[in-house]
């Protein structure tokens, strides 16, 4: 698919749609930091994308956080001595994320301000770091837009760490074709913007493989790494697997770990852990 195809495709999304997303994450803030944001399948996969932050960029840089939900990433960075803009584009969210600072007594550490993936132009601060975690950048109309964006925010030689929804995930293939629900097994395939229910709302996401996601980023990025997250392990939604048979789960975990950076399986997976350097 050339530049100007796919750049038309991912700026199709209207002003209602991204209304529609903000919406549905508006509905489920007040329960996000339970179960249905951080169970334990989510968490693991959190904890590969905070190891690998801290990895790419030292403690006490300054981090952009684009899609914070309720701050669950922007609290365990601030902990540990980085200054975090922490940003959301529902405001309800955002709200979740200063009262959870607060109470951490992290306020000096964390800015959470109600800004959406598609209005980083509104940024003026330079960062050493930007991250987005379970897929907020799924969710962005023009990434091409955003990869200017992040490449004027950046300082030089800054990290983008992003993990990112992807395209093939064989177990949810299997898991909804097993039920003869094929439209919804298959849904990853769409091509341009897919309308996924949340809590009888509509959140509107494109999905990618590693390397198409890229794309959008190589003019003003290098390819660092790449890794597939939950691939032998199910998406974070069928948690009720891993916890009627957490030790053979854990596993398939050790699998992720192992091999879910290696040629082939690591453009597989519920989420992919992107890493890329500004040149």
């Amino acid at each position: 698919m050339g530049y100007a195809n796919r750049r038309s495709m991912e700026a199709s999304l209207n002003e209602a749609q991204l209304l529609d997303t903000q919406r549905a994450f508006d509905s489920v803030a007040a329960d996000y930091d339970g179960p249905r944001g951080n169970n334990e399948l989510i968490q693991r996969m959190r904890i590969t994308m905070w190891d690998t932050v801290r990895k790419e960029v030292p403690a006490g840089s300054q981090l952009l956080d684009i899609g914070c939900g309720t701050g669950h990433d922007a609290l365990e960075f601030a902990s540990r001595g980085y200054q975090v803009v922490a940003t959301d584009w529902s405001p309800e969210m955002v709200g979740r994320t200063r009262s959870r600072a607060a109470v951490a007594g992290l306020e000096s550490n964390i800015m959470a301000v109600h800004l959406g993936v598609q209005q980083l132009d509104q940024l003026k601060d330079e960062f050493d770091g930007i991250y987005s975690n379970f897929g907020p950048l799924n969710c962005a109309p023009d990434l091409h837009a955003v990869a200017e964006q992040c490449a004027r925010l950046l300082k030089p030689g800054g990290k983008l760490v992003f993990s990112v929804i992807g395209r093939i995930c064989p177990w949810e293939m299997g898991h909804y074709a097993m039920r003869g629900r094929f439209r919804r097994a298959s849904v990853r395939g769409t091509r341009g913007p897919a309308a996924v229910g949340m809590n009888k709302h509509t959140i509107w996401t494109y999905y990618y493989l590693p390397r198409e996601f890229y794309r959008a980023f190589g003019e003003h990025f290098s390819l660092e790494s790449y890794r597939a997250l939950s691939l032998f392990m199910p998406p974070p939604y069928l948690v009720d697997y891993y916890r009627r048979r957490r030790h053979w789960y854990e596993r398939l975990g050790r699998l992720d770990d192992r091999l879910g950076a290696l040629p082939l399986l690591r453009d597989m997976g519920d989420h992919f852990l992107i890493v890329m350097r500004k040149r």
